[in-house]
């Protein structure tokens, strides 16, 4: 029987459109756990600084989904298999861990015991899936080099939820086969991972790029590249403001306001908002700035000057942002 094939796929169309429609802004409260191992510490700040809200196809969107639903199937999987696995802890809630006033957290996938390699052993459970090309790195290198992010994910869990092992698994999306290795708690990669979190999540300033070259290749992938490298403004929001500074004790804190932000807040921003100078370096170069009117001007490469404030001749920094 023929069939009758709309070449401009408009239902699929419409499908990912409402997977991009239900999306979040991607801002979370926190730097995550499963970010940390990232290569660059720029892309990290930035990320925690919400300097870029998260723009990801429907296709992409869908293709994170197939990786959360795949979590049920691992946990069946090793259930069949004669192992104790838990989702969620006495309180019902999925485990947790975190450091650094919270700032520094995140989730694990389950908590397992039983594993054929080591029977007593309770372990963290690290569940992910792949494609083929990167599913035959993983069994050739092993995650700690062909997974850094996940290797260094798991530690975190390790070091913060007291656990010695960590028990990797993955399929191949293409073909099925599954991998497993068991990870060893290292103590002093576990230190330097909260070392970075923190030098990360305290810094009042953009740290270090990977590379001053834009087209090194892990810069021409990167999602920040516009940002980082480029003219792109960011997000006009309490955590790109000079005046919003994260404290030890887990809040944000307004200088100009004298007060704790909520999470809502930090969204929000207000009419104070003045972006951290070096957020704008690739427009202008810091000038001259008046803390108690509260402006910063900025001269630009051709000599010509703006200002980011709220007098008269200032733009405001939703106006910085629309003119570029």
């Amino acid at each position: 029987m023929a069939t009758l094939a709309d070449p401009r796929q408009r239902t699929v169309a419409a499908i990912y459109a409402a997977y991009e429609a239900q999306a979040d802004d991607g801002l979370r409260a926190h730097l995550g756990a499963s970010l940390i191992g990232h290569h660059c510490r720029r892309y990290l700040w930035l990320t925690f600084r919400w300097a870029r809200k998260a723009q990801f196809s429907g296709r992409m969107l869908r293709l994170f989904e197939r990786g959360q639903r795949e979590e049920a199937v691992f946990v069946a999987n090793l259930r069949a298999a004669g192992v104790e696995v838990w989702e969620v802890d006495e309180n019902g809630r999925q485990y947790s861990v975190s450091t650094l006033g919270g700032h520094f957290s995140g989730s694990m996938d389950a908590v397992g015991r039983g594993f054929e390699e080591a029977p007593q052993t309770p372990h963290v459970c690290e569940f992910k899936t792949h494609n083929a090309k990167s599913f035959a790195q993983l069994v050739k290198e092993g995650v700690q080099k062909a997974k850094p992010q996940h290797y260094a994910q798991m530690h975190v869990y390790m070091g913060l939820g007291g656990f010695t092992r960590a028990f990797y698994l993955a399929v191949n999306k293409d073909t099925d086969e599954l991998y497993s290795e068991r990870v060893e708690f290292d103590a002093a990669a576990f230190k330097a991972l909260v070392d970075k979190a923190e030098s990360i999540i305290f810094s009042p300033e953009p740290l270090v790029r990977i590379s001053q070259d834009p087209a090194w290749y892990q810069c021409r992938l990167c999602d920040m590249r516009d940002l980082c490298h480029g003219r792109a403004v960011p997000e006009v929001n309490c955590r790109t403001c000079a005046h919003a500074t994260p404290t030890r004790d887990g809040v944000w804190l307004c200088e100009r306001h004298n007060r704790v932000l909520s999470v809502e807040d930090q969204r929000q921003g207000c009419q104070a908002h003045r972006f951290i100078p070096s957020l704008l370096e690739n427009l202008g170069t810091p000038a001259d700035a008046s803390q108690e009117e509260n402006w910063i001007a900025y001269l630009r490469p051709d000599g010509t000057k703006f200002s980011n404030g709220g007098r008269v001749e200032d733009m405001s920094s939703e106006e910085i942002k629309d003119m570029v």
